[in-house]
This record gives structure tokens, C-alpha cells and sequence, in this order.
């Protein structure tokens, strides 16, 4: 059996064990959590390079693919640079294919629900593939990474405006330490309500679930989220604070939606080339298990 891994700074509480068959084979995939720790993190990949076929990086990517172009985040980098035998990959590529889709999908499946046709994406540099996804699908854009990256409460209303942000800010923001970039152990459990307006504004909040659940009102009433790495945790919060329906970009496996990291770990196992994939190489996957993103009704 192949074995993919996801070691993660985020929360141990989120850790999860399963068995997935593609193509006819079956993959272990394991989510290993640190509770922050950066060197337990380096040490569980030294310990585990090759041993597994793919790891997984959980709780931060390795670089920002937005527009054409890579923006490395080098801290984040240091977490793998000690490994030389097993693949490592960040999720990036499934964001810029399986997520590529995800507004068509709401079209096609639960369009006549989603009016007016409004998405706050909770960090459009980190998921360009949705970005442009929903803008090809005609809705009105509210892009929040310097709210929900930075705290800056300044919306970004076009994908034109946010190419000049990440433009300006991606070879900066590359170079913050970890802990400013993402919520890691513990900190990813915290719900501190900000940004009410957007989330109001919007009919579709779209984004990382550890940040559309860090700052998320009480009342979601109506709201469709878009995500990925859902726990059934997540998936009851999102029921008691009214959400309709959770569209999911990666497939629910053990009752559990696992991040991109993982899966996109998953799928380099499978391909067995001992490399990550390249983009057109995932998307022939993705064609050939007929995987694309999934809707579930929360709410009536």
C-alpha cells in the first residue's frame, strides 16, 4: 500500500487516519498535526523521508502560485529543506485545478440559490484558481487578504486590484515568519467575529475553512460555504450558524473533507514518479477519477 503524509503546524485536534482507493490502488493518508511546533514538524519529516511516497505540507504552503508566476514563502520553506527522498507538496496545484471549477459546480448544482451572486474569498493569492473561477462566473468579488491576512480591514473589489496587490505585497509577505501568516495549534480553534459586513455582504464565502471559521459571525444564515479540510466539527458549526449548503473542493473521505495538501500528496503517491506533479499531470488525474468539488445541504 502507498502511503501519503501530511504533516501540519496546525492542531493535533484535526489529526486523521484513512484508507482511499484510486485507480485501483489504495492509499494510506494521514494528516499528523504539531500543535505549532515547528521543529516537531522538521523532525517528523527528517524521520519519515523515505519512508512514505508523498508528504504533505499542512497548515502553510511553500510559495503562493498566483498569476502566472510562484512567490516563495521562505520560512516556510525551511520546514522541508532537510528532505532529499520523498516528494513534497503544498496543495498548490489542486488549487489551481480541482478549485478551478468550484463556482461552475455551484452554478450548475444550486444556481438558482446562489443570488445575488456575490463570493467573499477570504484570500484570493492563496486561491487563485477560485478567484478566477467565480469572476469567470460573472459574481460580484470581494477579496479579503488584508483583512484576513494582515488585519487590515480593506476590502479588495476586482481581480485587476488584487493582481497589483499580490504584485507589490507576495515578494514581502514571503519573507514574514510563519506565525504571521497563518493560524497555527491552538490559535486555529479561536472564533474572533470580524468583518461582519463581508461576510453579510457576500451569498458565497469562499477561502481556507480555518480562516472563513476564525472570524465568522454567529449567523451564516443562507450563506453558501465553499471550502476544503472540513471536520465533521467544522461541518456542525457551519449547520448551527445557518449555512444552506458546504461545497468542498476535495472529496469527503471517513467522513472528513481533507485539505489540498493532502490529497494533491495522495495523488503524487499514486502517480508513483517519486515528483510532484505538474499541473496538466494533476488535471489528467483529476479527468480520470472524475473528481470534482461536492455540495452538501447544511440547512433548508
Amino acid at each position: 500500500m502507498k502511503r501519503a503524509v501530511s504533516v501540519s503546524l496546525g492542531s493535533k485536534l484535526r489529526d486523521k487516519k484513512a484508507s482511499v482507493h484510486l485507480l485501483g490502488e489504495e492509499i494510506s493518508i494521514e494528516r499528523i498535526g504539531t500543535d505549532g511546533d515547528v521543529e516537531k514538524a522538521i523532525q517528523l519529516y527528517q524521520e519519515l523521508d523515505g519512508q512514505v511516497d508523498a508528504f504533505g505540507v499542512g497548515g502553510i504552503d511553500l510559495g503562493m502560485h498566483f498569476a502566472g508566476r510562484h512567490y516563495p514563502l521562505h520560512d516556510a520553506q525551511n520546514l522541508v529543506a532537510d528532505v532529499t527522498q520523498t516528494p513534497v507538496v503544498d496543495g498548490g496545484g489542486l488549487k489551481l485545478t480541482l478549485e478551478r471549477t468550484i463556482a461552475q459546480t455551484i452554478e450548475r448544482e444550486i444556481g438558482d440559490e446562489a443570488h445575488p451572486k456575490r463570493v467573499l474569498i477570504t484570500a484570493g493569492v492563496d486561491r487563485y484558481g477560485s478567484a478566477l473561477s467565480f469572476d469567470e462566473a460573472g459574481y460580484d468579488l470581494l477579496f479579503g487578504d488584508l483583512g484576513f491576512a494582515l488585519g487590515i480591514p480593506v476590502p479588495i473589489r476586482s481581480l485587476r486590484a488584487l493582481h497589483i496587490l499580490g504584485r507589490i505585497l507576495l515578494p514581502i509577505v514571503g519573507r514574514f515568519p510563519l506565525h504571521m501568516l497563518y493560524p497555527t495549534g491552538e490559535k486555529q480553534e479561536e472564533v474572533v467575529p470580524k468583518f461582519g459586513r463581508w461576510y453579510a455582504w457576500a451569498t458565497v464565502i469562499s477561502g481556507d475553512c480555518l480562516y472563513i471559521k476564525r472570524h465568522m459571525p454567529e449567523r451564516l444564515d443562507g450563506k453558501i460555504i465553499a471550502s476544503n479540510t472540513t471536520t465533521s466539527a467544522d461541518v456542525k458549526a457551519f449547520q448551527e450558524r445557518g449555512v444552506r449548503y458546504l461545497v468542498t473542493s476535495t472529496p469527503r473521505i471517513a467522513g472528513r473533507s481533507f485539505g489540498t495538501n493532502m490529497m494533491e500528496a495522495a495523488l503524487v503517491a499514486l502517480a508513483g514518479k517519486g515528483q510532484a506533479l505538474t499541473t496538466d499531470e494533476l488535471q489528467e488525474m483529476l479527468n480520470q477519477l472524475g473528481l470534482e468539488p461536492s455540495i452538501q445541504r447544511l440547512n433548508d
